[in-house]
């Protein structure tokens, strides 16, 4: 058996992009409608700031309204949520974005729950999370597990019925709702975390193995299943060779598990992209329902 496939996340990113554009300029067209993200930032965390410029440029560039909002790190949590009550309000802002993490003072479950969920852009709101765990029409879904879930079904097609998959992180951003995800594909889901027993083992069971724990190069060569398609959430920063120098690397030893994989996620390159495309996807979405417009083939699992 040869190395992995790289699967080209950047690649497949840029060509969903390219995608929500073209629905951007239809929407604009046809229903004189500018799909609108009001993009939430407090404080001045760095990594923090480099996300939101990304986003904002994406947005941009797609022909939408990045309508910006970066507030002091003393905001309080009343004048967070009175803006959110005016994005709410404001029928030129289709998805509303609160950048985590936000400033320990601020309640961050409260000001999730203040967002209106049809402009919930992250899918963090309880009524998108029910809504997805339910199986109902409608939901808006967390982009990373929607941008793994995209990639997943560009390797192994749309049928993943029977696969078993293996999600490694029980977070409410990224593991819940891509076990939910796996779930409504008609796979046999498991889910691993921190005190999983013989995780190892779990993972040498999955055709379809997803890693979201936040632990550097944690899953081995050795845990991967002849094969299986491998999709890497992790961004960890490891040192260098280079003295004061760090590395990215992910949560899968990557060169270990390319030699057993069938296909494989880079760190970086991979899923990395495919969040902000799927944000982009999420903000077209959400201006088509409001106005009435057809939705985005790539909307709904």
């Amino acid at each position: 058996m040869g190395e992995a496939r790289i699967i080209d996340g950047k690649g497949f990113a840029a060509g969903l992009r390219a995608r929500v554009g073209e629905g951007v300029a239809a929407l604009k067209a046809g229903h004189g409608v500018t799909p609108g993200l009001g993009v939430v930032l407090v404080g001045d965390d760095p990594a923090s700031q480099v996300y939101v410029r990304s986003k904002e440029k994406a947005l941009v560039e797609l022909g939408m309204n990045s309508i910006d909002h970066h507030l002091p790190a003393t905001t309080t949590q009343a004048e967070l949520l009175a803006l959110i009550d005016a994005l709410n309000a404001d029928p030129a802002v289709h998805g509303i974005l609160v950048q985590l993490p936000l400033p320990r003072a601020i309640d961050t479950q409260a000001v999730l729950g203040r967002i209106a969920p049809a402009k919930d852009a992250d899918g963090f709101h309880v009524v998108n999370a029910g809504l997805l765990a339910t199986g109902q029409a409608g939901a808006t879904i967390p982009c990373t597990p929607w941008g793994c879930m995209l990639l997943i079904r560009d390797v192994l097609g749309r049928d993943l019925s029977g696969r078993r998959a293996l999600v490694i992180g029980r977070s409410n951003i990224v593991g819940k709702p891509m076990g939910q995800l796996l779930l409504q594909a008609d796979c046999t889901v498991t889910m691993a975390h921190s005190r999983t027993r013989d995780l190892a083992d779990e993972c040498r069971r999955a055709d379809i193995l997803v890693a979201a724990v936040g632990r550097p190069e944690m899953v081995r060569g050795d845990w991967i299943k002849p094969g299986a398609v491998v999709i890497d959430v992790g961004m960890n920063r490891i040192p260098a060779d280079q003295p004061g120098k760090t590395r990215l690397v992910g949560d899968v030893a990557f060169d270990e598990a390319r030699a057993v994989a069938g296909a494989i996620t880079p760190v970086p390159g991979g899923v990395g992209p495919m969040t902000i495309a799927c944000l982009m996807l999420n903000t077209l979405t959400a201006a088509c329902r409001a106005a009435g417009a057809p939705l985005p083939a790539e909307a709904a699992p």
